[in-house]
């Protein structure tokens, strides 16, 4: 992509060298553990990721709530979720792309890493529903599809259906969701990948300093930050500290990846901001007491928007 020629605020080069403080690189060629597994579980992962026989009434999958299909961007914009029988959860769905590289998974990191992840909503009463492990390998293992699949993926375990196997099968599906975006191209040394405009609020999102908690290859997603670090965001969600009963904990979060943002929406814990601009200027009062202007608030969230994968960007 070639951008007519202006005089952007930092040059390419300039902003490959600010991002390293930050520690922020091109995402990995392959997720941790992908190297362990083979195409027929990772075949077996992605029929379960949209299977939802996995429900109780057979309506919702994994996908209903992060969806990746076409240019899905692993979530179902919608505030928070509603489960099998229509109620909805407290939280808004995060993304499940590149959610392997993450510190631990849900807002709260309850999860260890995407096996853990992948056995919580199903047997989440206002989830998925499944009233229990049991149940859910009695009901996969009844259908015919199955047990074949199961054989194949994992040979050493006899073909086993067990919960564990079916979590197992669902991450490693999980960890083929790695991303590739226009910022990457310029971390690589693209020095046209993005246009004066991005390279501008690129400038900006370091000097004003969202790098205090967007660090790291995910550009988030690395750490747990108190929400309402300066000025207060009402929330009566308690974050972290409903994990660990640390006070320290309170009102923390795993600060969200910023990698393809501009699909995400809507936006925070609680999914109540609605737009990209809106989260980018409240999230600079709360977080750093800063106050944007508007034309600063465009260009970080042009750039923002260099962050989105390539394949799932508009055309």
């Amino acid at each position: 992509m070639v951008f007519p020629p202006s005089a952007p605020a930092q040059t390419a080069s300039e902003i490959r060298q600010a991002a390293k403080p930050a520690l922020i690189t091109p995402l990995p060629d392959k997720m941790p553990g992908a190297e362990h597994d083979s195409p027929v579980l990772v075949a077996l992962g992605r029929k379960l990721f949209l299977d939802k026989r996995l429900s109780s009434n057979n309506s919702q999958s994994c996908n209903s709530c992060h969806n990746v299909e076409g240019k899905g961007g692993g979530v179902d914009n919608q505030p928070t979720s509603p489960g099998a029988f229509g109620k909805r959860g407290g939280r808004n769905s995060p993304t499940v792309l590149n959610a392997g590289l993450q510190l631990a998974q849900f807002w709260d990191g309850r999860a260890a890493d995407l096996v853990a992840q992948a056995k919580g909503p199903v047997l989440n009463p206002i989830e998925m529903a499944m009233p229990g492990e049991a149940e859910v390998v009695k009901k996969i293992g009844a259908e015919k599809d199955y047990p074949p699949l199961f054989d194949k993926a994992f040979p050493g375990a006899g073909g086993r259906i067990t919960y564990d196997n079916i979590a197992r099968a669902i991450a490693a599906f999980e960890r083929t969701l790695i991303t590739r975006d226009r910022f990457d191209d310029l971390l690589k040394g693209n020095d046209k990948a993005l246009a004066p405009l991005e390279l501008k609020g690129a400038d900006l999102f370091f000097k004003t300093g969202c790098t205090t908690c967007h660090t790291g290859p995910l550009i988030g997603g690395n750490t747990y930050m108190k929400v309402g670090l300066v000025n207060r965001y009402e929330t009566a969600d308690l974050g972290r500290f409903d994990v660990t009963k640390d006070n320290d904990d309170k009102l923390k979060f795993k600060v969200p990846t910023l990698r393809n943002i501009g699909l995400t929406s809507p936006y925070f814990h609680d999914g109540k901001i609605a737009t990209l601009p809106e989260a980018v200027k409240k999230m600079a009062w709360l977080q750093l007491g800063k106050e944007l202007k508007d034309d600063e608030v465009k260009a970080i969230v042009a750039f923002l928007g260099s962050l989105t994968d390539k394949a799932r960007a508009a055309r």
